[in-house]
Formats: structure tokens, sequence, C-alpha cells
């Protein structure tokens, strides 16, 4: 009789990718997917985005540990945007990437007719019904990224009724508006937001004046999404890949979401539910990287004003990102890639990449040369002493003190 342990279906889960460095982190950390921008086309043109040669060698490390690659093309086009695109898009079905994340139209049938490239809808063509989707599809669309505003039972609708892929957002920051939709970037500050340049205006304070008093209000923010609590939802409703917002978030961010992300799937894929000791742990874990106060947005019903996050951008942390672990020698010491200094007395925090963190008093540091520290430096290789369980490139936090 063939055992049902780890037999079960669950979503891809798919990681914010805005450089090489994340992109290994985030399948590392259990991601079964990444998305990345290149030099053009993109939303993030802050973001590290990749040349070539990095997509190659992305696609490389991804394929050998079973993962997918997806390149975003989701600016909005003029014309003369045209101009090379058909040179990029040959070289990324000559790399071998696993789809693109198209937007346009006009691109979406370009890309069609001069490649074999598998073609996403991005969310930044907001499909939010069944005869919108089923539209995408005739011309060529294979799985549809839907905008944040539609609940998990509407996606199991038009999922059933339009026979496409669906994709949906289960963590990340959040719009105010429509996705693709939005112009205030454009007009606050000359930054065009549906071609990379949003400048994140929704996140301003604002004054508001009904004529009898005055109010100052982030009232167009929102609060981080966070599906941890869903995942039953998007499975039952037969959700194809879950996604994860942030390319431009850090290196502790891509690996973090997807530790606790591809635990609690595989979790579910051995017990066939998420009834676990560990869900609280998850969703401590949520809480370690930098984020606004938590929301589930419209993934069960309509977001409303208890979704705004009325107050100013700021970074109340309660871990550190320290480095990475560079190298590991068993029973004597192991090397910490600085990137945020420590000193004697501290305790880190090491991610393993399945398994629990494992904790380290920090009562000796020297350098390679063996010479002892009371401090470390940013950017530099330090020892640390040695504990069992940790593996080169896990990642190192430690808690903020205050």
């Amino acid at each position: 009789m063939k055992d049902a342990k780890n037999t079960r279906w669950v979503p891809e889960l798919l990681a914010p990718a805005g450089s090489l460095e994340k992109l290994k982190v985030a399948i590392s950390y259990g991601a079964n997917a990444v998305y990345l921008g290149g030099q053009k086309y993109g939303l993030r043109q802050a973001a590290d985005n990749f040349t070539i040669d990095e997509i190659r060698e992305g696609v490389e490390f991804a394929h050998e540990r079973g993962a997918l690659v997806y390149v975003v093309l989701n600016s909005f086009f003029h014309d003369k945007d045209f101009d090379g695109l058909l040179d990029f898009i040959k070289e990324l079905d000559d790399v071998g990437i696993d789809a693109v994340i198209v937007s346009d139209p006009g691109v979406i049938n370009y890309i069609a007719e001069n490649t074999n490239l598998e073609i996403h809808l991005s969310t930044q063509a907001s499909c939010l019904n069944v005869e919108s989707a089923k539209l995408w599809k005739k011309l060529g669309v294979t799985r549809i990224v839907l905008g944040r505003e539609v609940a998990i039972s509407d996606a199991k609708k038009i999922k059933e009724e339009a026979g496409v892929e669906i994709e949906m957002f289960v963590h990340g920051s959040m719009c105010m508006a429509y996705s693709g939709n939005c112009v205030i970037s454009n007009y606050t500050q000359g930054r065009d937001s549906n071609r990379g340049g949003c400048a994140h205006s929704c996140r301003f304070e604002y004054k508001i004046d009904d004529g009898k008093k005055e109010l100052n209000s982030y009232f167009m923010s929102s609060k981080d999404l966070e599906g941890i609590r869903l995942l039953q939802d998007f499975i039952d409703a037969g959700i194809d890949s879950l996604k994860v917002e942030g390319r431009m978030k850090s290196p502790m961010y891509a690996g973090t979401i997807s530790m606790v992300y591809s635990q609690a799937l595989a979790y579910y894929k051995e017990h066939g539910n998420f009834l676990s000791d560990d869900l609280l742990k998850w969703e401590e874990e949520l809480t370690k990287v930098t984020h606004r106060a938590y929301t589930q947005a419209s993934l069960v019903e309509e977001a409303n004003e208890s979704s705004i996050y009325n107050d100013r951008e700021h970074e109340d942390k309660t871990y550190r990102a320290i480095g990475k672990v560079a190298q590991v020698v068993d029973n004597e010491f192991i090397v910490v890639d600085v990137r945020s200094a420590f000193e004697l007395g501290e305790s880190l925090e090491i991610m393993p990449f399945s398994n629990a963190h494992v904790d380290v008093k920090i009562d000796h540091i020297s350098n390679l040369a063996g010479e002892s520290f009371e401090r470390t430096r940013p950017g530099a290789l330090f020892k640390i002493p040695y504990v069992a369980g940790v593996e080169v490139n896990n990642l190192v936090r430690a808690k903020v003190v205050n």
C-alpha cells in the first residue's frame, strides 16, 4: 500500500528575488520558484536587477534544485520600449527561464509570436473576474496573477470557469489602488508608478480638511498582507501558486518568509492539516522581519478601514540581520560574513534551511588570523564559537535590545 505521507498536493511557493543573492537565499530556504527583473521592462528600477549572465546563473542554481524562475516584463510599454525587446526575450528563451510575467496585451502577443516562452499575466493587469480571465487565456496566457482585490472564494470560481492557472499574493506589502491603475506617484513626485518609478506616495502623511477641522493622517497606507492562517483555504480552492511580495526587501526577508511558508506547506503535505504546534512559532517568525501591522486584506472579505496602516513609515525592528555563515569547521568554529556588527556577550540566532533556529552565545570573536576582537565590523569575516546543525549560507540574526 502506498504511503500517503508527503503525497498531498500543495501550491507552489513563489518568492521575490531582487538580486542573485536573494534568489539563492529564497530557494535555499524552501521557495519552489522565484520571480526577478532584468535591466529593463520591470517595475522595480531601484532593485539590483539582473544582467543576462546573472539570470543564467540564477536559472542554473534554481533548476539544479528543482525550482523555477520567472522574469517580469510588466512595465506599461510605449512604442519606443519595443526597441531591444526581441533580443531580450530571445536571450531569456535561450537561458531557459520558465515563464515571463507580462501586463501589456501587445507585449503578450509580441512574445507569443516570437518565442516559445510561457506567459503569465501580471497583477498589473488587474484581472478580477471570469470573463477577463477567459480573454487573457485566449491571448495565450497560461497563468493569471489575480488582482489583490480578489477573495480566495472568487479566485476558485475564476480558476474553475476560465480553466487557467491562478496565482495569488499570500504575503507582503499592499497597494491602496488597483495594481496598474495608480498614478499618485506620477503627479506628486513626477515618477511613473506603472513604469518602475513608484515613489510610494500612498505611504506619506496627508492633511484632511473637511472645512471644520484639519486632520493629519496616513489614510492611504495599507497594512501588510499575511496569509499564513489561510493556507488551507488556498489549497481547498486549488490556487496554483502563492506569491510573496518584496523584491526590494532584504535577503533576511526573502529567507525568513520562504522558510516559514515552506515549512507550513511541508507540514500540510505530511499531515493533511495545519494543526501544528508550530503555527504560533511560524507567526512569530513572520514578526522577526521588518513589517507593518498585518492584515488578511481582501483574501476573505473586502478590505475596509481596519486595513489602514495609520502610522509613519519606520523600522520597528525586533531583530537585525547580522550576515550569513561563510564556513563551518566541525567542533571548532563558524565563520560569519558580517553585514551588521555584533560584539562579545551577544546571543545570535543562526537559521538552518529546514529546522528551528540555533542559538549561539558569543563568548569569543576572532578574525581569520586568530586575533581576538571584542566587536566585529561589517564587510569582514569573523570566527565565532561552533554549534551543531549549521550550514554554509545559513542566515544569522540578533535580537534587538532596547
